[in-house]
């Protein structure tokens, strides 16, 4: 399992925290939730299967990698509007 990231982000007024997270080779799930005034108002959970290549779930250089990819795209895509 990784560690994970965190961010905060200020769109249209409002401040929203992000995490993103690696739930492990047991439950193969990149996870992002989006946070504002504590209460996650989105959930974005992306299977190893979709971001990983064939059988490569043990390599954690590739993990590290999705999980860094996914939590900068959830960022973009929060800054311009599109997530919430």
């Amino acid at each position: 399992m990784q560690k994970g990231f965190n961010s905060d982000v200020m769109y249209n007024g409002a401040t929203y925290h992000v995490q993103t997270e690696d739930w492990g080779r047991t439950n193969p799930f990149i996870v992002s939730l989006i946070f504002s005034g504590g209460a996650i108002v989105k959930n974005i959970r992306v299977p190893y299967t979709k971001v990983l290549p064939q059988g490569i779930y043990s390599e954690d250089t590739f993990i590290r990698l999705a999980l860094e990819t996914q939590h900068q795209s959830v960022l973009d895509l929060l800054v311009s509007g599109q997530l919430v």
